[in-house]
């Protein structure tokens, strides 16, 4: 690999799986680390002042710039998360409670780390041009606010609903996210935007981030030349595109990826062999999300890979949509990573909680 993405020794897979439980237990137990100290500046380009409330990325891709003197790289914490609505009319609570109840239930877990990475289920949008499907979403931009606040980072929006209100509402969402300090990956005014990565700096590290959107719907919502629209879509050689430029660029790639079957609690063959492609190309944490249910992790090359994290903020509609985690991955100084499964529970619409 060539650039300043330092890749570790190889080391064995070792496939979780069946022993989610166990794994996930184990988990419960983990005491969460003091972070090290947070010098977050996103940009493909430059990086935000210091004091800055948060990473605002350009929505105009460039190539990284030349970096100064390479800082001492700390230990970095870095969490994710599956789908997440913060649209009150599919979550009707928020009314009553205000947008933090979506954040309430997890102590300060996510300000406490270095990076939160979440997929958004629905674009943080006052455009209403509802596209013609069956479940049309759209977020409050106000809820963005509670969210940051929370410390959430980063927002995937390569995902089948950040086009439920069409294009205008996609770039008006970026508007949006943009707006309250929120890295916003996987949607843009043209394919090459919409697929580019983003990057960050925390602690040392430049990591460069990818949002991939396999699952589409329409078919129009992907981004292909100029149009408007998501990233990637079914053509996999672009994930692995932007997951390459990303390596050139960054000293750590975190991937999040909208992929597989709903209801599926395990990852299917393909899913599995496209995982294993985009750790070769470079990815050294990747993050699934899509079927609405928890799925397995695997280490593959020493790099944990999140198949599915199931719904987070969402409705309880059953026991198995309201059973969820949250990723977490450690970063060691000297690059190796370290990803294990938090179990949290929605323990009533819009509201997860870490498991006691």
């Amino acid at each position: 690999m060539t650039g300043r993405h330092a890749r570790r020794s190889r080391i064995p897979v070792a496939v979780v799986g069946a022993a989610l439980a166990a794994g996930v237990a184990g988990a419960v137990a983990l005491t969460l680390d003091a972070p090290a100290e947070r010098t977050l500046a996103a940009s493909p380009s430059a990086s935000a002042p210091s004091g800055a409330a948060s990473p605002t990325p350009s929505l105009e891709p460039s190539p990284s710039p030349e970096p100064s003197p390479t800082p001492a790289r700390a230990r970095i914490v870095i969490h994710g998360t599956g789908d997440v609505s913060l649209d009150p009319s599919y979550l009707p609570v928020f009314r009553e409670h205000g947008y933090g109840w979506a954040w309430s239930g997890l102590d300060g877990l996510f300000r406490q780390d270095d990076l939160t990475v979440i997929n958004l289920e629905c674009p943080p949008t006052t455009v209403v041009a509802p596209m013609p499907k069956t479940f049309v979403f759209r977020c409050d931009p106000a809820a963005l606010a509670a969210a940051r606040r929370a410390g959430v980072e980063v927002a995937n929006l390569a995902n089948n609903h950040a086009f439920d209100q069409g294009p205008e509402g996609l770039l008006d969402s970026l508007r949006h996210l943009r707006s309250a300090g929120i890295v916003a990956l996987g949607a843009g005014r043209s394919e090459r935007e919409a697929d580019a990565p983003r990057y960050v700096d925390v602690g040392g590290w430049r990591i460069g981030l990818v949002g991939v959107g396999e699952v589409i719907d329409p078919d129009s919502q992907v981004a292909v030349g100029k149009e408007v629209g998501t990233a990637v879509g079914h053509d996999f050689p672009r994930a692995l595109r932007a997951i390459r430029e990303a390596a050139r660029n960054a000293d750590l790639v975190v991937v999040t990826v909208h992929w597989g079957v709903e209801l599926d609690t395990e990852p299917r063959g393909y899913q599995l062999a496209e995982a294993h492609r985009m750790v070769e190309a470079g990815a050294d944490v990747i993050f699934g999300h899509h079927a609405h249910r928890l799925q397995p992790m695997e280490v593959y090359r020493g790099r944990p890979i999140f198949y599915g994290l199931g719904n987070f903020v969402w409705p309880r509609l059953s026991v198995a949509g309201a059973t969820t985690a949250v990723a977490r991955v450690v970063v060691r100084p000297d690059g190796t990573t370290r990803g294990r499964l938090l179990p949290a529970t929605i323990v009533s619409s819009g509201h997860p909680e870490l498991a006691a």
